[in-house]
């Protein structure tokens, strides 16, 4: 076999990469957010708002921090559960976390491990 089909296929086989693959799986049908988030997503200019909130396929935004998703998603039903490293502005650092992303109905719900809850995230138009 030439060298690039198995790079490819040993790629392809390679834990990092199947995590990774996983981690960037699509899992939405587009941006869901309040007002302000969808504006956000429409614009990526915040416009002051203090009240936002995203979900997108990468991660949870408000209007002060940001949550990238870190592992595969668990499907659970209609929902999903996942790990995330969470960025507050004004605060130095990152702290790890898992979060629930509960369907319900047409909307989401994100659900912390702490129990904060964002939403319902209607989806952006």
């Amino acid at each position: 076999m030439p060298l690039a089909p198995r790079l490819l296929l040993l790629l392809a086989t390679s834990p990092v990469m199947a995590s990774h693959v996983h981690a960037q799986e699509k899992f939405l049908d587009g941006a869901y957010g309040n007002k302000d988030g969808c504006a956000y997503a429409n614009s990526n200019d915040a416009m002051g708002s203090e009240d936002f909130f995203l979900l997108t396929d990468e991660a949870v935004t408000s209007a002060a921090s940001y949550c990238g998703f870190k592992g595969p998603l668990t499907r659970k039903g209609d929902s999903f559960a996942t790990a995330v490293t969470c960025a507050e502005e004004g605060e130095g650092g990152e702290m790890d976390t898992k979060l629930e992303i509960q369907r319900t109905g047409k909307d989401y719900r994100i659900v912390f491990e702490d129990g904060m809850q964002w939403g319902p995230l209607k989806k952006c138009k």
